[in-house]
């Protein structure tokens, strides 16, 4: 798992931000709304990002229409378990990381776990 070039992350966020998939003009259209892009650069890029296994995609006439693979929530836990599998210490970097979450914050992560804890008991 790694983290998105700059427009990658456009792109990727211009999806999400969909409900169906979507074919390269349509993205091209979206982007092209804060900064001017080639279509072949966006093609290039969701190409890229299909073939790296980030984006589904299927024939749709002449175009190929592009979904996520995974949503932002799901791609963005991918990147918290990395960044916590990466750390030598395991408790201390959660600590520091519960250390910087808001007092509202850590009660909504209370309530979370409460809930998926009643979930996992059989």
């Amino acid at each position: 798992m790694r983290q998105f070039g700059e427009l990658e992350a456009v792109v990727m966020d211009r999806l999400w931000s969909r409900a169906e998939p979507a074919t390269v003009r349509e993205i091209r259209t979206d982007v092209n709304e804060e900064r001017p892009v080639a279509y072949t650069t966006v093609m290039t890029v969701m190409d890229n990002l299909h073939r790296k296994g980030f984006l589904d995609r299927e024939k749709a006439g002449r175009a190929w229409r592009y979904r996520p693979v995974k949503t932002r929530e799901e791609y963005t836990a991918d990147l918290m378990r990395e960044v916590l599998d990466s750390g030598a210490d395991r408790d201390a970097t959660l600590v520091h990381f519960l250390g910087s979450m808001s007092h509202t914050e850590v009660g909504d992560l209370k309530a979370m776990l409460e809930r998926a804890t009643r979930r996992q008991k059989p």
